[in-house]
């Protein structure tokens, strides 16, 4: 190659080095500063979980949450102090006003963020942690405040947490842990605590999740034997203390004849009482457009020789539906078939 042309080699690799906005010095800046922002909130953010524990933080807890070493953490915890977000004395951490609300818009960003993951995406609830730990982030605060109006404000995540209003208003979670409850006495779980992983998946696999009612049917020595939507499960005593109920109303409660649609046999009509918990959001509403309403009359009118999808017929129409789905319907068997006029 002649010296012009490794000239013109040298001065291009450096002209997409040092270009602005594109070059790669200029991507590598911002990647830092993005890195460094998530890191400061994530520290904010644990400051306000100790905080709710009535604990203080420390550079010990902040090292181990944030997994860095005891330098850096004292070096964040310095970087922190001088912006004026938190207080550091000899003993431990505390939020400056100014600390708080940072701290607030943070967890207000994650738990919307997960609302839309389950209501709009339908994302497994095992998933949407750390899906919003990544966007929490990125998410500026008008953008926030139209995914809150998107949602319908509203005021839970998809696991019971409270979602910080604008203002940084929480409202408190009054709870207590499922194995503290009296036996026999209906719940409505209100909050399933989402770590450790381990736990939250075994609680998941037992079909138990916020807005559901159950109820302790007995005490073992190792578990609690529990019944929550028509179905009995057996769970570890230190995992029911992840599970947060408190009274359920007399309107909570399914008539003893309730059962899911996935239950009705082919040929047999039945009416609807009213969709489960765990139907939210895009889901709930395609369900309520397809005519599942309360009080709308439903027919099984064709069977799959694979189990999935099965036909119903809802206000004259033929509609199939998987067994995910037909399990969040609750419904009464007719005491006689429909007549035109009810299936139209």
């Amino acid at each position: 190659m002649s010296a012009p042309a490794i000239l013109l080699a040298l001065l291009l690799g450096a002209a997409m080095l040092v270009t602005p906005r594109v070059g790669a010095f200029a991507l590598w800046s911002r990647l830092r500063i993005r890195r460094e922002r998530a890191r400061a909130e994530d520290a904010l953010k644990h400051v306000l979980a100790c905080k709710h524990r009535d604990q203080l933080a420390s550079l010990e807890s902040l090292a181990g949450t944030l997994r860095l070493s005891p330098g850096a953490a004292l070096r964040l915890a310095a970087r922190l102090q001088s912006a004026g977000w938190i207080e550091v004395g000899s003993s431990g951490i505390a939020l400056t006003p100014g600390g708080e609300r940072r701290a607030l818009q943070v967890v207000r960003a994650h738990r919307l963020w997960e609302r839309h993951l389950s209501d709009d995406a339908n994302m497994p609830m095992d998933r949407l942690h750390h899906a919003a730990e990544r966007a929490e982030h990125t998410l500026t605060n008008e953008q926030v405040a139209k995914l809150d109006a998107h949602l319908g404000h509203p005021q839970h995540d998809p696991h019971g947490d409270p979602i910080p209003r604008a203002d940084g208003h929480v409202t408190p979670l009054k709870a207590s842990g499922l194995n503290e409850w009296p036996a026999q006495l209906p719940a409505r779980i209100v909050h399933v605590e989402d770590e450790p992983h381990a736990v939250f998946r075994h609680i998941l696999s037992s079909g138990l999740r916020p807005s559901l009612i159950v109820r302790i049917i007995r005490r073992e020595p190792d578990a609690i034997v529990v019944e929550a939507a028509g179905r009995r499960c057996r769970i570890d005593p230190a995992v029911a203390a992840s599970i947060q109920v408190g009274p359920a109303s007399e309107g909570d409660l399914l008539p003893p004849e309730a059962i899911r649609l996935s239950e009705l046999a082919q040929g047999e009509s039945a009416q609807v009482i009213e969709l489960g918990p765990g139907c939210q959001g895009f889901s709930r509403r395609r369900m309520l457009d397809l005519g599942l309403t309360p009080g709308a009359s439903v027919q099984a009118a064709l069977d799959n020789t694979f189990g999935d999808p099965r036909a119903f017929r809802v206000r004259g129409t033929t509609i199939a539906m998987r067994r995910e789905q037909t399990d969040q319907v609750w419904i009464r068997r007719a005491t006689a078939e429909p007549s035109r006029e009810e299936m139209s």
